[in-house]
């Protein structure tokens, strides 16, 4: 079986499809079969990712390892059962045709709760959160009292998570290893990181979720896209000599790779 990494979070501008594109394409360039899902059906910055990489892979006449990118099939109404779903339906015929022939399988979530998006939460062994350093991105893992730092109670995205917990416990899947990833981090700000920082790990002792390094905001992050490239992408395509903040956005992803624990995954080159 495919081990499904899903990566979701309610909130736009956390920087889920950057993380998707790096991870899919990391486990790609260690040689395993990687497929891709984009369920933000209307944004499709996944898919325009790999629309983009496509164009620039044919331009070039270069063939760098690439995750295989699927849209979600379309379905005839009529073949549903009267209870189904079509949304169901779209994704379940996806992930079988992927699990047939691929190690991995990514699925990016629209930063909204969308029935597709918490259907797919239900299939992860892994899911990644994203969550920019900031209070406000925290609110959606739990409610906080600002005057005395104590942790209210879960919040909607937590919620979810647990409702797709409790449905594999049921179907007797194994739990999902839930990871939420520090990310977009500014150089300033120390004392709000220090804060983020303690939050964090108390939540993550009650709610159970490991916290790993994501991303800094960073301009490479954005030149790379139209050309549907990553940072693991660019020797290979004559840039020979990467400045002080590529080196270090090279490290936050193999520090990335590393804290997933992903089945069978080497650290990356």
């Amino acid at each position: 079986m495919a081990h499904i990494i899903v990566v979701g979070n309610e909130k736009g501008g956390a920087g889920k499809s950057t993380v998707s594109m790096h991870v899919a394409t990391a486990l790609a360039r260690q040689g395993f079969r990687v497929g891709a899902l984009d369920l933000d059906v209307r944004q499709r910055s996944l898919g325009r990712f790999f629309d983009n990489r496509s164009a620039y892979l044919a331009q070039n006449g270069v063939d760098l390892p690439s995750p295989d990118f699927r849209e979600l099939p379309e379905i005839d109404a009529a073949t549903l059962d009267e209870s189904e779903n079509v949304h169901d339906r779209r994704l379940s015929t996806a992930i079988a045709e992927l699990e047939r022939e691929k190690d991995f399988i990514l699925i990016d979530c629209p930063g909204s709760h969308t029935r597709l998006s918490q259907v797919a939460h239900t299939l992860a062994d892994t899911l990644i959160t994203p969550l920019n350093d900031s209070f406000i991105d925290f609110d959606l893992l739990a409610r906080h009292d600002g005057a005395t730092g104590k942790i209210l109670g879960p919040s909607i995205y937590s919620e979810m998570v647990w409702n797709a917990r409790q449905m594999r416990a049921q179907a007797g899947l194994k739990p999902i290893d839930w990871v939420v990833l520090r990310n977009r981090l500014g150089a300033q700000q120390m004392h709000n990181k220090r804060k983020m920082g303690k939050a964090l790990d108390n939540l993550s002792r009650r709610i159970g979720f490991r916290v790993a390094p994501g991303f800094s905001e960073r301009v490479i992050f954005r030149e790379l896209f139209p050309n549907g490239l990553t940072l693991l992408d660019l020797k290979d395509t004559g840039v020979t000599t990467l400045n002080i903040s590529n080196v270090a956005a090279r490290q936050e992803l193999r520090d990335l790779m590393a804290a997933l624990k992903l089945p069978e995954v080497e650290p990356v080159a």
